[in-house]
C-alpha cells in the first residue's frame, strides 16, 4: 500500500492527500518532520511530502501528483485533452512556484513570530503583485479555479490560497488577494464542502490542537 510521509500542517503534503483521498486511492499515512537524516534516502533534501510505493520513494509534490494521475487514471484530476491538461499544469506552476514559494519568505514573520526585513517584505511584496495579475488572468473559477472541473490545480489551490491571504494580511495589513480582486474565500468555501477537503481540513485542525496542547 501507498505510504504518504509528512506531516497534515505542510500545504504541499495536504495537496497530495487531498488528490489521493479524491481519487479513492488507499494509503496510509506516517508522520514525519523534515530534515531528518533517516529519510534522506526517500527525500534527498529532506522536504516532504514523500510517498513510499512498491517501486521505492518518491519525493516532490507535483511528481507525486502525476505518478497518481497515471497509476490511478480515474476519476481523472488531469483533462483528456493535451492541451487542457497542459493549462491545467500551468496554473499548477503559477500556484506553486509564483504565488506560494514567493510568499513562504513571509512565513517567519506571518506565523512563526520572526521578523522579516524591510527590503525582503518589500521585494516579496513586489513580485507578489506582478504574479497575482499573472495568476488572475490564467484562473477561472468556474466555479473551480481551471474551469468546470475539479482538477489538480485545485489541490494546489484549496491550499495555498489561504495561507497566502493569511501572510500578507498578517505583514501588509492587507489581503493581496482580494486586493487584486480574486475571490478566494467563496472559490475555498466551495471546494471545502467536498468529503476530501473536510477530510483534510479536520486532520490540520486536529494536528494544530494536539501541537498548540503541548
Amino acid at each position: 500500500m501507498l505510504t504518504l510521509c509528512g506531516f497534515t500542517l505542510s500545504n504541499y503534503y495536504n495537496k497530495v492527500k487531498l488528490a489521493l483521498l479524491e481519487k479513492g486511492v488507499p494509503f496510509e499515512e506516517y508522520r514525519v518532520a523534515t530534515g531528518l537524516p533517516e529519510i534522506l534516502g526517500d527525500s534527498p533534501l529532506g522536504k516532504v511530502p514523500f510517498i513510499r510505493t512498491e517501486h521505492g520513494p518518491l519525493c516532490e509534490s507535483q511528481a507525486i501528483l502525476d505518478y497518481i494521475e497515471a497509476r490511478w487514471p480515474t476519476p481523472a484530476l488531469l483533462p483528456s485533452d493535451p492541451w487542457a491538461a497542459a493549462k491545467v499544469r500551468e496554473l499548477t506552476t503559477f500556484l506553486d512556484l509564483h504565488l506560494e514559494l514567493v510568499v513562504r519568505d513571509l512565513y517567519p514573520q506571518a506565523f512563526f513570530g520572526g521578523s522579516v526585513s524591510e527590503g525582503q517584505q518589500a521585494r516579496v511584496r513586489k513580485l507578489l503583485d506582478k504574479h497575482l495579475v499573472g495568476f488572475k488572468q490564467l484562473a477561472k473559477f468556474a466555479p473551480y479555479v481551471a474551469g468546470d472541473t475539479f482538477t489538480q490545480a485545485d489541490c494546489s489551490a484549496f491550499v495555498h490560497l489561504p495561507l497566502l491571504s493569511m501572510a500578507t494580511k498578517a505583514v501588509y495589513g492587507v489581503d493581496l488577494l482580494v486586493e487584486h480582486g480574486i475571490d478566494w474565500k467563496g472559490y475555498v468555501k466551495l471546494v471545502g464542502e467536498r468529503p476530501s477537503a473536510q477530510k483534510v481540513t479536520a486532520d490540520r485542525k486536529a494536528d494544530q490542537a494536539r501541537s498548540a496542547a503541548k
